[in-house]
């Protein structure tokens, strides 16, 4: 088969040519999902001259069953404990829950009840501190940067501990405060949104690459669960607010009858809350000055490990909002003799990842780091170490998917269907990352792969699986 190469521009910079044929991907896809198994269909061909959408590839693939799967659906998706960077549950005065807290339900305008675990105490402490500062006035703080409605969150000392962004805020939600984002889904609809993404899934989207991120253990992305806050600095409807007012006025002047039996105060919101990292800076900031003052050879490296961590991230959650501005470097001048201790990188914002199709009509969502320097440097012995073995274990694959479907089911507008098109291009996302980190292919090179999704066959209860490739690319593939 011919080599499938895909040139594209970007943003100006040299024209780029994909050396992975489709040919090789395939004989890849054989070699991950089919070790036990034969091919039972050829790619299809066609002899006309209408362009073929897709080539695709049938894998047989019995797997046995292992212990760890099966202790893989007796866990819960909140039971990881998490190593990512973190220096905020010491930035306040944090107190043990009581026995009537840890047993509340999360609950959200009929969302499915979300029980917040106590197996990662250090968060639940954190949420706990948040809703006492909350309850003692000190509120959380708005964000205006950004689409959405999202907050800074205080302890009562008064210190920032997380960011907060409700479901029903988000730039879908229909309680987004920013009316720039309402003037545009108003006037120009067809300009609003991302095709690709399932609509107002963002809080989902952020506690999922916080689950991935802990799972292949590359600590990167601050800790970030689903929970349910409320205050009076959140968006609400001025029903809510009536209603809130009236209920507190009863309770207050009743408190041995309605008191008793009534809650005062606002709905609470369903949302992400992501543990706020200290001493960090955007990503922009630290590149540039790392461009006009080089850091020593052994802080570079070891910056090089963490932005192929990132790179690694971004690719299999298929991350479509990468900038510089949301992923932040956390450097200490001072420490140099110890790289591991003296510069540090956290990925954030990554409410728009998880699509259930690649982008393919008009813009390309491209990942912007590829264009910084770092992206031309093969992968390292160091990140293939920490992740080829992982990402070529069906098992553990397979109970990443099975956690990301525990965690996204708590959706109200969870759609099964969706969730299995998302799985197909994570698959494929992983497959093109395995086959690029054995080939010692760089970040750059890893973007230019042909495009595919890996989809399981029903027919098969799991044991077959279907490869695809992508020949329909966006119109503007720079932005």
């Amino acid at each position: 088969m011919a080599a499938t190469q895909r040139s594209f521009r970007l943003c100006g910079h040299t024209t780029y040519e994909a050396d992975t044929t489709t040919e090789e991907q395939a004989e890849f896809f054989y070699e991950v999902y089919g070790r036990s198994a034969r091919r039972y269909r050829t790619p299809s061909t066609s002899g006309s001259s209408t362009k073929v959408k897709e080539t695709t590839y049938v894998i047989s693939s019995e797997e046995p069953s292992s212990p760890r799967r099966k202790l893989a659906s007796q866990s819960t998706v909140y039971s990881e404990a998490s190593t990512t960077p973190t220096n905020a549950s010491s930035a306040g005065r944090v107190t043990p829950a009581t026995a009537t807290e840890q047993h509340r339900l999360l609950t959200d305008e009929g969302e499915a009840n979300l029980p917040l675990s106590s197996d990662d105490p250090e968060f639940y402490k954190l949420v706990v501190e948040a809703e006492r500062a909350i309850e003692e006035g000190i509120l959380p703080e708005r964000i205006y940067q950004g689409s959405s409605g999202s907050y800074f969150v205080r302890s009562r000392d008064n210190l920032t501990i997380g960011v907060f962004k409700p479901k029903n805020e988000e730039p879908y939600g229909h309680l987004n405060p920013k009316w720039t984002k309402w003037m545009q889904k108003m006037c120009f609809p067809c300009c609003f949104g991302r095709s690709c993404l399932i609509a107002n899934q963002g809080y989902m989207s952020e506690a999922g690459a916080s689950l991935v991120d802990r799972k292949l253990g590359l600590n990167i992305v601050p800790n970030t669960k689903v929970v349910a806050l409320a205050s009076e600095t959140f968006n609400y409807t001025a029903i809510d607010k009536a209603k809130a007012k009236s209920v507190k006025f009863a309770t207050e002047r009743f408190p041995d009858t309605l008191g008793k039996k009534m809650k005062a105060g606002l709905p609470p919101k369903i949302g992400s809350f992501q543990v706020f990292v200290n001493g960090y800076k955007d990503a922009d900031f630290w590149v540039r000055r790392f461009q006009e003052d080089a850091p020593p050879e052994p802080v570079r490296q070891h910056f090089q490990h963490l932005f192929e961590k990132l790179v690694c991230l971004d690719y299999i959650i298929r991350n479509t909002d990468r900038g510089n501005d949301n992923w932040l470097i956390k450097y200490d001048k001072y420490k140099v003799d110890t790289p591991e201790e003296s510069i540090f990188v956290a990925a954030i914002d990554n409410g728009l990842a998880f699509p259930f199709k690649h982008p393919d009509e008009w813009r390309a969502y491209p990942y912007y780091w590829a264009w910084l320097p770092y992206a031309n440097h093969p992968f390292s012995e160091k990140t293939k170490e920490l992740l080829l073995s992982k990402l070529k274990d069906l098992n553990l694959v397979r109970e990443l998917l099975e956690e990301l479907h525990k965690l996204f089911k708590h959706d109200k507008g969870f759609d099964k269907s969706l969730f299995d098109r998302q799985a197909s291009v994570m698959r494929g996302q992983i497959l093109n990352l395995c086959q690029a980190l054995e080939m010692g292919l760089s970040p750059l090179q890893l973007v230019q792969m042909p495009l595919l999704r890996i989809e399981c066959d029903s027919r098969s209860k799991g044991s077959s699986f279907i490869q695809q490739f992508q020949d329909k690319y966006p119109f503007f593939s720079s932005c």
